[in-house]
């Protein structure tokens, strides 16, 4: 083919809304060719329109496999950190309930020192591992656990304690007790949706000596670490 010829389909290429990219799997020239003879031809609206979607598939699918490429290491760097955990002692789990009530339990201060042993959380895992602890670890009967949930008024109620019934594996009406919270004025609220189950309140029955303890095994946790 000619110059002429190829310069010619070219520009009617380009005028039916072909990119640049496009145009030279048709007409193999160099691409600064390409662009000489292009830079004077305009495009109609409906050719503009073709070039801008394409743009936007192009970086959509782009997108779509960066994402994807994200899942894939995210699985794999959780894969390999899952492995490396292995096996937790029951002193191993000690530590880490002690932890867990140290960041989310309530603590005896000098206004009140006489704090039952109280934890809040909405996250399941969290709340799981630190049940386990109470059973396990401290050995606190199943009776002198008492659950109560802490949900915005405007949330189901009702489909919350289905949620933390099966959550915990527990009755239902073990979950009767619940505090609602109300929507401040302007408050622009993020925990909305079918996700959101409020959060869940587990105290524990004649524990403030209990809690007593667990604050000396945070000073004792401390002293051990060298940062006292």
């Amino acid at each position: 083919m000619s110059k002429s010829k190829e310069k010619k389909k070219a520009i009617a290429l380009r005028k039916r809304g072909y990119s640049y990219s496009e145009i030279l799997k048709e007409v193999p020239v160099y691409k600064s060719t390409l662009s000489i003879w292009l830079r004077s031809v305009g495009l109609a609206k409906k050719q503009k329109q073709r070039l801008t979607e394409k743009r936007l598939k192009a970086a959509l699918k782009g997108g779509i496999a960066r994402h994807n490429q994200r899942i894939i290491i995210t699985k794999w760097i959780k894969s390999k950190a899952r492995k490396e955990i292995k096996n937790i002692s029951d002193r191993e789990l000690w530590l880490i309930g002690t932890a867990l009530y140290w960041a989310e339990g309530a603590k005896q201060k000098e206004t009140n020192p006489s704090q039952k042993v109280r934890f809040s959380n909405s996250d399941p895992l969290m709340l799981k591992l630190y049940l386990k602890w109470l059973k396990k670890i401290c050995k606190i009967p199943k009776n002198d656990i008492h659950f109560e949930i802490y949900i915005h008024e405007t949330a189901n109620t009702e489909e919350a304690k289905r949620y933390w019934s099966k959550v915990f594996n527990i009755s239902i009406n073990k979950l009767q007790k619940v505090r609602l919270k109300k929507n401040k004025i302007r408050t622009k609220r993020k925990n909305i949706g079918k996700g959101y189950h409020g959060l869940v309140d587990i105290y524990t029955n004649r524990s403030t000596n209990f809690n007593r303890m667990i604050s000396g095994w945070i000073e004792g946790i401390c002293k051990s670490c060298g940062v006292v």
